[in-house]
């Protein structure tokens, strides 16, 4: 079955930086885009970025673009998130995401921006 598995959130301080992880099985990883989303308290879950499967094109949300940078290792079926100058309302729950297109989540990794 498919599984996804992020890893790395944490509490950093403001202008930190963090990259999270996500381990996947069950599919044939190279074979699709994957997705970060993020949740914070109180609101909507939102697209953060995206990658192709090949790695080649990648897409981000305005408020991220420039601080964030997705990735992906096909050969250790995992993607990345790497946030730089982090911000106190990127505080939230952070998932990834596959679409087979049956829509796959992780359980999320919690990142806190604060002082």
């Amino acid at each position: 079955q498919v599984q996804l598995v992020e890893s790395g959130g944490g509490l950093v301080q403001p202008g930190g930086s963090l990259r999270l992880s996500c381990a996947a099985s069950g599919f044939t990883f190279a074979g699709y885009a994957m997705f970060w989303y993020r949740q914070a308290p109180g609101k909507e879950r939102e697209f953060v970025a995206r990658i192709t499967s090949t790695g080649g094109s990648t897409n981000y949300a305005d408020s991220v673009k420039g601080r964030f940078t997705i990735s992906r290792d096909n050969a250790k079926n995992t993607v990345y998130l790497q946030m730089n100058n982090l911000k106190p309302e990127d505080t939230a729950v952070y998932y990834c995401n596959v679409r087979t297109p049956i829509a796959y989540w992780g359980q999320g990794t919690q990142v806190t921006v604060s002082s």
